[in-house]
């Protein structure tokens, strides 16, 4: 068969199943079929909704403006796939090409699409984390289960954890007129993504909105009442603090067990595959028909020096389910790699943050625009003499700017005059990131090595 046959078959027929009904998956089934596959199409997920968006749940689904079951992703196209909701993946032969699900049923696939995403890492003591009162955030579930507790007007939120969603929980805490305790292990909010430079700012905007900051410090028990509600929480400094809701934001933990002795490069960090998206086997070869998108995988990055990346970013989700599905429809030839420049955006206590790059590589920052003191500045991340990522905070218009010094890898610290450039940029400051060994909440970009099938827990990057 001619080049031309063999890729109009490849469009046309056979059976692609997408394992995860989220962002990633509804992106990539849309673009499978703009791109001309016309053969059947199965959708498997294991909530037993159809995708949704999942930012505004802890923004506007907090507050009160919008429900969590109006939270549905548009849709670009009919995709008209064979929905499977409600029951989770459990199992994959590679050698039948099978997925194995929970109920026991098993899906033929040519090709897979592996997008089972990230869920919020649990309390680890099981018999506290079942308290009444205590919650996680991920899901449209949770989301809308811990709004109507806000809502009910508890005397006091104790939100476990300072990432962004802890701090956008705290913050949403804070605007409903909610007396709200952080608790953060670090020594300030965001420093596991943003490092200690910044993180000292955050922990100011916390406390001036009210909140209760509470750093270097760790819950070491929560306590429940005579009907099963949680009341208290034990911290590690010898007090106790009342609370009616505790809400645990301590990370993510990504969607893999399922492929447990299946053979794939799977692993606690994500999925291995190359830049287009075919996943490798535990041997670090590369498969055929399976690929892998969105925050489950990890790929390597040309500006990143091939550090296989795990990003949990919208717009990473986005763009490499567009890249797996194109390269799963076309021949070697024509297939793509997957190089979107990671972009990140939160919105607290009325300040928007943004960040391009990898700021949790840098070993610097400088402050190229504006002032700390005044919330509006633009941070500059420096690795090894070249600009590795920027954060703003009420500055975004610079981003674009920014993320084109990425890309040109140019020199660190920037060596031209700015506008708005204050005194306090004119020398680079040590980003003062966290020693990796030490758990955190975490980042959410997770440099995690160079081997696919490296399935040790931890990275410890250069730091000059």
């Amino acid at each position: 068969m001619n080049g031309d046959g063999a890729l109009d078959r490849l469009k046309r027929e056979g059976r692609i199943v997408v394992v995860g009904a989220s962002l990633a998956g509804l992106r990539a089934a849309e673009t499978m079929r703009e791109e001309g596959f016309a053969g059947e199409l199965t959708m498997i997920g294991d909530e037993p909704y159809e995708p949704y968006d999942r930012p505004p749940l802890s923004k506007q689904v907090l507050l009160g403006m919008a429900t969590a079951d109006g939270t549905a992703l548009p849709r670009r196209r009919d995709i008209d796939a064979k929905w499977r909701l409600g029951v989770p993946a459990a199992g994959l032969d590679m050698a039948a090409r099978r997925v194995r699900l929970a109920d026991g049923d098993e899906v033929e696939y040519d090709r897979l699409l592996i997008a089972t995403g990230v869920r919020a890492r649990p309390w680890p003591n099981p018999d506290e984390g079942a308290l009444d009162g205590v919650f996680v955030l991920r899901t449209r579930g949770d989301a809308a289960a811990l709004e109507r507790a806000l809502a009910a007007g508890p005397g006091r939120v104790l939100v476990i954890g300072a990432g962004f969603t802890g701090s956008e929980i705290a913050s949403a805490c804070r605007e409903r007129g909610l007396a709200v305790t952080v608790a953060e292990r670090a020594d300030a909010p965001l420093v596991g993504a943003l490092g200690g430079v910044i993180g000292a700012v955050a922990a100011e905007m916390h406390r001036e909105n009210g909140v209760d900051l509470r750093t270097g410090i760790m819950v070491t028990g929560l306590e429940g009442d005579s009907s099963g509600r949680v009341r208290a929480a034990h911290l590690s400094d010898g007090t106790t603090l009342e609370a009616e809701v505790v809400v645990v934001s301590l990370g993510a933990q990504r969607n893999t067990e399922w492929l447990a002795g299946s053979g794939l490069g799977a692993g606690p960090r994500g999925i291995a595959c190359d830049a287009g998206c075919r996943a490798f086997d535990i041997r670090g070869i590369v498969t055929d028909d399976i690929y892998v998108a969105g925050d489950v995988a990890r790929s390597p990055h040309a500006l990143f020096g091939y550090q296989f990346l795990s990003l949990e970013h919208w717009g990473n989700a986005v763009a490499q389910a567009e890249t797996a599905a194109h390269n799963m429809l076309s021949r070697s030839a024509d297939r793509r790699p997957h190089l979107w420049v990671p972009a990140f955006w939160s919105s607290q206590f009325g300040v928007n943050i943004k960040s391009v790059g990898v700021p949790s590589m840098g070993t610097e920052i400088v402050i190229t625009q504006g002032s700390r003191a005044e919330r509006r500045f633009v941070g500059v991340y420096g690795y090894q003499g070249r600009v590795i990522g920027a954060v703003t905070f009420d500055q975004c218009r610079w981003l674009d700017f920014y993320e084109q010094q990425i890309e040109q890898t140019a020199p660190f610290p920037p060596p031209y005059p700015t506008v708005d450039r204050r005194p306090e940029g004119e020398r680079p400051l040590d980003a003062d990131f966290p020693d990796p060994s030490v758990p955190t909440h975490g980042p959410t970009i997770t440099l995690s090595g160079y081997s696919p099938a490296d399935r040790r827990m931890t990275f410890t990057p250069a730091h000059n």
